[in-house]
């Protein structure tokens, strides 16, 4: 049997990571062939099929799940070795990969980008930003952000900024000839906007105030599962939409939009970056976490 080249058996593990040739490609920044090729090579070279495939599916084989459980432990040590060559330079260097809520993403890394890499030129960030629930160690990731401490044993959470609360917001339009919601219950009888997470489940509106908590499954006649839409359709009087108050400052500020329910729209719990406890902290991360860590 060959000896298997480096570059083959990270490319093996993108696409364990990925179950695709097209999303390893893109995540290595390389056409979707020169993938094929390289895990054609690699099966060539150690004998053994690594991946079962059809037009829509890539799987392990049982050879290939036992290849990835030796080389994910290898690859860490790897890349810690790499990583400790930071300390024989200014700043940190190498990528630091992470996942964070679609929703919530640009309040994250609004004021936070710029100065880290202008800070750490060898830096390079690849955030995936989606509301899907990923397991950021099946899936590669160095850290993910969700609100919440309660998380596995075996991860370590850090309290970020920044602190962010729902706000119910309509068009005048919309209100013409309607009343103003004045407590949750009111909702039912309001067309709202509603969203729906990539799992399929509806956003139940989630209220709190002076110790009441109360959720409304709302109704209406458009759901969508993106926030901007949301607010483009409560600009155009569709019905209600429950967002973050991040995004419609500046509606708000110019009339377009009307807040409602505002005594009843709490902050939601901290927003914390997690990483397992088993893995090293590279220095790209421990200067993201510095950018991102809350003040106590």
């Amino acid at each position: 049997m060959q000896r298997a080249e480096l570059a083959e058996l990270s490319t093996f593990l993108a696409v364990a990571r990925q179950s695709s040739f097209r999303k390893a490609a893109i995540e290595r920044g390389v056409a979707s062939s020169a993938i094929s090729h390289a895990i054609r090579n690699l099966e060539e070279r150690v004998g053994v099929r690594l991946f079962h495939r059809t037009t829509r599916s890539v799987s392990l084989t049982e050879a290939g799940e036992r290849l990835l459980t030796e080389l994910r432990p290898a690859f860490e040590q790897i890349d810690q070795a790499l990583d400790g060559l930071n300390a024989f330079r200014g700043t940190p260097f190498g990528t630091v990969r992470l996942t964070v809520p679609n929703s919530i993403a640009p309040f994250v890394f609004r004021d936070v980008m710029g100065p880290l890499l202008k800070q750490n030129p060898g830096l390079h960030l690849d955030v995936i930003a989606t509301d899907r629930l990923l397991d950021i160690v099946e899936e590669g990731f160095d850290a993910g952000i969700r609100f919440g401490e309660r998380l596995s044993q075996d991860m370590v959470a850090v309290r970020i900024k920044p602190r962010l609360r729902f706000a119910v917001i309509g068009s005048p339009a919309y209100f013409k000839g309607r009343s103003i919601p004045m407590t949750p219950g009111d909702l039912r009888e309001h067309a709202c906007v509603r969203y729906r997470y990539p799992s399929g489940a509806l956003l139940n509106w989630h209220f709190e105030r002076d110790g009441d908590v109360v959720d409304v499954e709302v109704n209406g006649s458009i759901t969508l599962d993106e926030h901007e839409l949301m607010i483009e359709a409560a600009l155009q009087g569709c019905g209600l939409a429950y967002v973050w108050d991040y995004r419609v400052t500046k509606h708000l500020a110019s009339g377009a939009l009307i807040r409602c329910l505002d005594d009843w729209c709490a902050y939601e719990d901290d927003l914390f970056l997690y990483y397992p406890s088993r893995r090293y902290v590279s220095a790209g991360l421990r200067a993201l976490i510095g950018m991102l860590r809350a003040g106590d």
